[in-house]
């Protein structure tokens, strides 16, 4: 019985070990790599036999780090592996979305913290008037919602540290560090920057007198006004389709995603109530900035607006793996019509057939419209370095029309491998995301990391750019 009663005890230790393991940053690394393997389309377009020891030398060498990395750090050791890849869809980290809010509070509390709370820091100040540093004081992100304190390090005289004093009070609480500014001389420079999911980050710092400015990371003004709580918890931005009519001979389709297929359902609402106002609209403006895309059943619909001759559609072929079909293809969108849901029931029985097979789910193809609408007369597009994916294949297929011109700079060029997989991995809180579909333009046609060049570049310095398109 006594024999019994320590067998289960010790598996019992073990399980709770082999659990508390699940958030190591090796155990997660480990899993990323076996899946990139096994299920990435682009594996070996990316990992070939002249660079296979380079590459192997590396995971390994990553691995090692892994090993000796926190939970926090892991996220940027893992993207540091992904970005050998170079594709934009692959990227993995920290998701706490659906949570509960004090389990969000609890993967986080062991990270970084000072011992300064609010009041201590202000009297610490008030007391030193004259002898700080000017980058000490307190510190107000201009987007809202953050406050910290920055302070010099004890440990080291030419570092300061940013602490949190107001946050959102789920994924950041009070006093723990933010971020980490080293000085040289009179220049200061980014130790690191804490993300939203406390992943490390190591973005170019800029101070001009009370401002620190991190780039894409935001701006932050010294002595900021008190924080409004509706600032911390701002609502998540409308990213729909808009339809607004600019002038008599002008009309504006601002569509910022393609991320959700419930766009599909507002885009034919669009359409359908500006039926008249697009068949008498000379000039269309379709604007694509920093769209990173999603689903391209949101745009089909534009199509025959679009069209004046037959559009080459490049088609795809998907590794169809059964964690690729799993994750990326079974979900059967019942909210959406019976055709569609047909559809995405054909595709799917079409995997399951070709499993472990890189089957061409989507062949090359022409599209033919019966008829050429005769307005608008001319459309443009709007694109910018952010414009990517699904966004980018609308381009591809618009760009075929006598009607289109790109206005902007070159698109994101996120295009050749897309249709990505979202993963968990064995820590719940951790998602690995990696495409499954590759274009069958490869590889005599790459767009990755170059884009879609514009037909007319907006010069540098030019704020509105829908102004520049209709005097151009």
């Amino acid at each position: 019985m006594l024999k019994n009663y320590l067998f289960a005890l010790i598996l019992f230790t073990f399980i709770i070990k082999a659990k508390a393991d699940d958030c190591s940053c090796a155990v997660n690394f480990n899993f990323m790599v076996e899946k990139v393997k096994k299920n990435y389309v682009g594996f070996y377009d990316k990992v070939t036999p002249a660079n296979r020891k380079k590459f192997e030398l590396f995971t390994d060498s990553l691995s090692s780090v892994a090993k000796v990395s926190d939970r926090y750090r892991c996220s940027f050791v893992m993207r540091e592996w992904l970005a050998f890849f170079k594709d934009k869809h692959m990227t993995a980290g920290i998701d706490a979305t659906g949570f509960p809010a004090d389990s969000i509070r609890k993967f986080y509390v062991d990270d970084k913290k000072v011992s300064w709370g609010e009041t201590d820091f202000n009297n610490y100040l008030s007391s030193n008037k004259g002898k700080t540093d000017s980058i000490e004081g307190i510190w107000g992100n201009t987007a809202g919602g953050y406050r910290v304190g920055i302070i010099r390090d004890a440990k080291n005289k030419n570092s300061f540290l940013a602490f949190t004093i107001t946050a959102d009070n789920i994924y950041w609480m009070p006093q723990q560090v933010k971020f980490e500014v080293q000085k040289k001389k009179a220049a200061y420079q980014t130790k690191y920057f804490r993300s939203k999911d406390h992943s490390y980050v190591y973005p170019t710092l800029y101070k001009n007198g009370d401002t620190l400015d991190f780039g894409t990371y935001g701006k932050w003004v010294k002595n900021p006004a008190e924080v409004p709580a509706q600032a911390i918890n701002k609502k998540t931005p409308d990213l729909s389709p808009k339809f607004k009519v600019v002038d008599e001979k002008t009309a504006l389709i601002s569509l910022p995603s393609f991320a959700s297929l419930e766009y599909v359902k507002v885009m034919d609402t669009l359409l359908k109530q500006n039926e008249q106002v697009l068949k008498t609209t000379k000039h269309l403006i379709i604007d694509l900035r920093n769209n990173a895309g999603g689903s391209v059943l949101v745009y089909e619909k534009l199509i025959p607006y679009i069209y004046t001759g037959p559009i080459l559609k490049e088609g795809g072929t998907v590794l169809a793996t059964k964690d690729n079909i799993k994750g990326g293809y079974s979900n059967l969108h019942p909210e959406l019509s019976d055709s569609l849901q047909k559809y995405f029931i054909e595709r799917l029985a079409k995997l399951k057939a070709h499993q472990d097979h890189l089957y061409t789910i989507y062949p090359v193809d022409t599209l033919k419209l019966p008829s050429v609408e005769k307005y608008p007369e001319r459309i443009s597009f709007l694109v910018n370095r952010n414009t990517g994916s699904a966004a980018e294949l609308f381009l591809l297929e618009a760009k075929q029309s006598t009607k289109v011109k790109l206005f902007g700079e070159n698109s994101g060029g996120a295009i050749d491998y897309t249709e990505f997989i979202r993963t968990k991995m064995p820590c719940p809180f951790f998602v690995l995301y990696y495409p499954a579909c590759k274009s069958l333009r490869l590889p005599n046609y790459p767009l990755d990391n170059i884009g879609i060049a514009p037909d007319v570049k907006i010069p540098t310095g030019i704020s509105d750019w829908i102004d520049y398109v209709q005097k151009n």
